[in-house]
């Protein structure tokens, strides 16, 4: 009875070390995500757009983080306040400082399991934070700011690489890393189709408007979708996916290739497909049995997204395909947790009926 107590306690250290290395490495990719996120919204804005059309901007991407804390006056919803908020406000669970603040101090729970060099960069990133972000000079080349987030987030995956053993600490890891990248292109993309396809509407309401004033029929055939390309650039290259996209199709910047590079494609590292295929890939070096949910979670999703075709009805209902996708990954997070780590929420019986469910 004893033996079965103490085997219940390493068990459940066990489960408190994983999880905070799974939580660990989510934290640093949520932070370089958020960072490449507004960076993109930033780029958005400077192209030239009516002033009510930035600000729908601005406030989607609060939409998208479900901030409704934010909700202040509408004529306070500027682009410098959004990004305070977003990046260094300490009340803000979703600002970049506390994504910062947290990956430090999972960090610091498993300071004795982790290489020195891993510990180091995180505590140094958290403490350079300070020093950028000390006062309100970063707003003006928010660029810069949001490129030194991206950049300690490419470290910590260097050193995590090159010093962490090749064993479950790692597994787990990488598990937490790929999780939250593949619900933070989604998000993206998800953001991108939407403010598109908006500012498209309204568009096509202006020249509606310009046409009668002038007693002619507009043509409402044309359809502007994807030819905004320096909307489309900034998109890409907030995924660092432009000079792939470049490599890959060679012609013509399009919603439907970007949809395919970003959700399909084997060769594009932040795509969904590599996502959930480097989850799978870490979930079954971890895992004993392959009836766990989680296994079979994981490759009836990765089975979905490689057989997926992307063409333009795709394009068309891309946001319920997106949404789909979310609900799945954040299910898929909560199975995990529950499997392998400290319960998120109770344990639940597990048949195929969940399995089904989580598609729907």
């Amino acid at each position: 009875m004893e033996a079965l107590k103490i085997l219940g306690l390493f068990g459940r250290m066990l489960s408190r070390t994983a999880d905070n290395l799974y939580w660990m490495a989510r934290h640093m990719e949520r932070a370089e995500n958020t960072a490449r996120l507004l960076n993109a919204q930033h780029h958005s804005s400077m192209l030239p757009n009516a002033e009510d059309s930035a600000h729908r901007q601005w406030k989607s991407i609060l939409d998208l983080f479900e901030l409704d804390q934010f909700a202040i006056d509408e004529k306070q919803l500027l682009p410098k306040s959004v990004l305070r908020f977003m990046v260094e406000e300490h009340k803000n669970e979703s600002s970049i400082f506390s994504c910062l603040r947290k990956a430090r101090d999972n960090a610091r729970s498993v300071r004795g399991g982790i290489p020195t060099e891993l510990w180091e960069m995180i505590n140094s990133a958290c403490l350079e934070f300070d020093t950028i972000f000390k006062n309100s000079s970063w707003i003006k080349d928010p660029e810069k700011a949001l490129d030194w987030v991206k950049q300690k987030s490419h470290i910590f995956r260097g050193v995590l690489e090159a010093t962490m053993p090749r064993n479950e600490s790692l597994y787990f890891t990488k598990i937490g890393m790929f999780l939250e990248r593949a619900d933070n292109t989604a998000r993206i993309l998800d953001l991108s189709f939407s403010l598109n396809k908006m500012e498209n509407k309204w568009e096509n309401v202006r020249e509606e408007s310009l046409w009668e004033k002038k007693g002619f029929t507009p043509d409402n055939s044309i359809d502007r979708l994807g030819k905004d390309y320096y909307f489309w650039l900034a998109v890409l290259r907030s995924l660092s996916a432009f000079e792939i996209y470049r490599q890959v199709y060679r012609d013509e910047i399009t919603p439907q290739k970007i949809a395919e590079l970003l959700v399909t494609r084997k060769d594009m590292p932040r795509s969904l497909l590599v996502c959930v295929q480097n989850i799978q890939k870490n979930i079954n070096r971890v895992c004993i049995a392959d009836s766990s949910l989680s296994v079979k979670l994981v490759g009836k999703l990765v089975a979905d997204i490689m057989y997926e075709t992307v063409d333009s009805d795709f394009v068309e209902d891309i946001r319920l395909f997106l949404d789909k996708f979310l609900k799945r990954v954040n299910h898929l997070g909560t199975i995990v947790s529950q499997e392998f780590l400290v319960p998120i929420n109770p344990l639940v019986n597990y048949d195929q009926k969940t399995i089904r469910d989580s598609d729907e």
